[in-house]
């Protein structure tokens, strides 16, 4: 079946008019991609069921209209704490083209680690599983895990931390905030894998960029949130 055309790229609204704690990048008839703020849910729990990322976007592309067929698809997530590029199909046949390559894409992270890393750039590998209470840890055994490959490369340093450029090479959950704790640094802010620091705000964890291809025109893509102020003030003296 031949795909259809990508139609004009949506004029984006000005940000009193997006929704709260959510900033839009780019829209166009296929795909919804957004800066996400750290704090907000992607998707619905048992505790919070409106004050997520899809949620409010169904609202943003209905415009007031309960009745109107417009909806967002969910391709991937974003851990609540983690800030940064989210991307949304607004069809099922963009959805799956999507979730079919995303493997394939770019996804590249900011992060900033307690302590300063012997090695400033390399690979860190393991296979993840998940116990009883969701939290992930590596595992010798390929059978009782998933491989994860997470790449990393030094930025700048600090007495107490260091921020990283980090290549997310597969997608498992919470991935880099475990493949990092079990080195031995800890995300800053992480209280789910590391140890409580005190003053630090957030999760120094930021989405910055995802190179894709567009689902119908084909054209290669990349999108990119501007790095927190926060995270550079983590690491000046």
């Amino acid at each position: 079946m031949k795909l259809q055309k990508n139609k004009k790229k949506f004029k984006i609204p000005p940000k009193r008019f997006q929704p709260k704690g959510l900033t839009v990048l780019f829209e166009d008839h296929d795909i919804l991609v957004v800066d996400k703020t750290n704090g907000l849910l992607t998707v619905s729990t048992d505790k919070v069921k409106e004050n997520t990322a899809y949620y409010l976007l169904n609202d943003y592309v209905k415009k007031g209209n309960r009745k109107s067929n417009n909806r967002v698809f969910i391709v991937h997530r974003l851990d609540r704490e983690t800030s940064g590029v989210l991307v949304f199909a607004k069809n099922e046949k963009a959805k799956y083209f999507l979730q079919d390559n995303w493997k394939n894409f770019h996804k590249q992270y900011s992060a900033v680690i307690c302590g300063t890393l012997p090695e400033k750039e390399g690979v860190i590998s393991s296979y993840l599983a998940e116990n009883s209470i969701h939290k992930m840890y590596s595992v010798s055994n390929p059978e009782k895990g998933k491989f994860a490959k997470t790449g990393y490369k030094v930025i700048k340093e600090s007495a107490k931390y260091s921020m990283l450029e980090v290549d997310l090479m597969t997608g498992r959950k919470n991935q880099i905030r475990v493949h990092f704790a079990e080195q031995g640094f800890a995300i800053a802010g992480d209280k789910k894998y590391g140890q409580k620091a005190g003053g630090v705000k957030r999760l120094a964890l930021h989405a910055e960029s995802i190179s894709m291809v567009h689902p119908f025109t084909k054209e290669e893509m990349t999108f990119t949130a501007k790095i927190p102020g926060y995270f550079y003030s983590l690491v000046t003296d």
